[in-house]
Parts: structure tokens; sequence; C-alpha cells
């Protein structure tokens, strides 16, 4: 099926590598599919509030972190008050996103929140290598609860939502909604993971991304 052939390999492998290989462009052909119906969905629900959120420089609405753009990527970040440190998972997963920031923000504009204080959600975050990413602290506001970064008993939820502006009408347009999904046997629920690095690369190795390993914030 592919003209690519490496040192060494056997007729066992370039067979097994062939199929592999269409299931490979069928998986790519459907993610096409599975985004096509994304950018099909209708009007999401207008939000309900301007929601004011928190920045270095004091109030800031929902509406406002848009700034020219007309699509806002909004990920809610396990950083409650209550919380002694961050989720080492969305800290892994910021730690790529902050890469990326000043590409996706020639398109579309992007901000991460948290319960915690803008003051604390900062020292943080100057612990890591960000400096891309606009950190915002919903702490007096319900937009964590109403868009599902928060159960109803308090705890925080690695929500990533996505909203629209068109006439100054501000719309949800999707959520990470596999999050509150029943989970495939034997996997994590894999809500981002589309987004996430670190999973995709473990992925095309023999041991894969394995079932018993997370990122940690530190390591020795």
């Amino acid at each position: 099926m592919s003209p690519v052939r490496f040192p060494g390999e056997s007729p066992e492998y370039r067979s097994a590598r062939d199929e592999l290989l269409r299931a490979e462009i069928e998986l790519s052909r459907q993610t096409e599919r599975v985004a096509a119906l994304r950018r099909r969905l209708p009007p999401g629900g207008e939000v309900p509030t301007d929601y004011p959120f928190d920045d270095e420089g004091g109030e800031v609405r929902l509406s406002e972190l848009f700034g020219e753009r007309r699509a806002l990527i909004l990920y809610s970040f396990m950083y409650g008050p209550d919380m002694e440190e961050p989720c080492p998972m969305c800290t892994s997963f910021l730690d790529a996103l902050d890469a990326q920031a000043h590409h996706l923000t020639r398109t579309v504009a992007l901000a991460v929140t948290a319960r915690s204080p803008i003051q604390r959600i900062r020292a943080f975050a100057r612990t890591r290598p960000w400096n891309r990413l606009r950190l915002v602290s919903c702490a007096r506001s319900a937009y964590q609860r109403d868009y599902h970064g928060e159960s109803e008993a308090g705890a925080q939820m690695p929500m990533l939502n996505v909203f629209t502006r068109e006439d100054r009408r501000v719309r949800h347009f999707w959520g990470s909604e596999m999050l509150y999904a029943p989970e495939e046997p034997g996997q994590d629920s894999r809500h981002i993971d589309i987004l996430w690095p670190l999973w995709n690369v473990l992925d095309l190795t023999p041991a894969g991304r394995g079932t018993d390993w997370y990122p940690s914030l530190t390591y020795r």
C-alpha cells in the first residue's frame, strides 16, 4: 500500500504496517467527519449573563475576552481556592497550550479560567513556562457552575468551552462533553485528547500511554 520501506523490515512487518496504515487513513477520514459535524452545529444557547472575570488589570467581562475575534476558547483550569495545588493533568495540558497560544490567537481568542483569586493563579503560572496564556479568575461569577467546570458539590472539572460572538450576541458553540459521557471500558475520558500532544505522542510508541502513569507538577 505504501511505497515506503525501512531498513531490515520483514514482510510480516510490512503487511501489518499496511493494515495499520489503512486504519490510520480511516481514522483521519473519521476525524474530518466529526469536525464537519461540529462545524454544522446550529446556534448554541445565548449566554445568560456577561460573566465577570478578574485579570491583573481588574474586571473583564466574557464578551471582552473575545477582543477582535469571533470565537473564544475558554478552558476551565482545576485550581479552586480550597485546593492545595492545581491539577497536574490540567497543568500538563496548559504547558502545551501555552506554546501554541501565539499561533492560535491569530484567528481565535484564548483564555484560561480558575476559581482561585487571580493573584494565586498568576503566582502558580510563574512556576511554569507560561508567558502567552491569558489567565483570568472566575471567583466572582457562576461561570464554572453554568458551563460545567464545577460539579454541584463544588468539585473543579477540566472543561473546555467554545463561544461565538456575532452582532454583540455571545453564544455557546461547543463543550468537551465526553468528560460527562460514560467512559469506554479500559480508558479514561479523552474529552480533550485531540488537543493534548502528550497522549498523542505516547500512542505512537510500543507501550502506548499505559494505564498507571499520569503527569506530575514536578519530577525528580
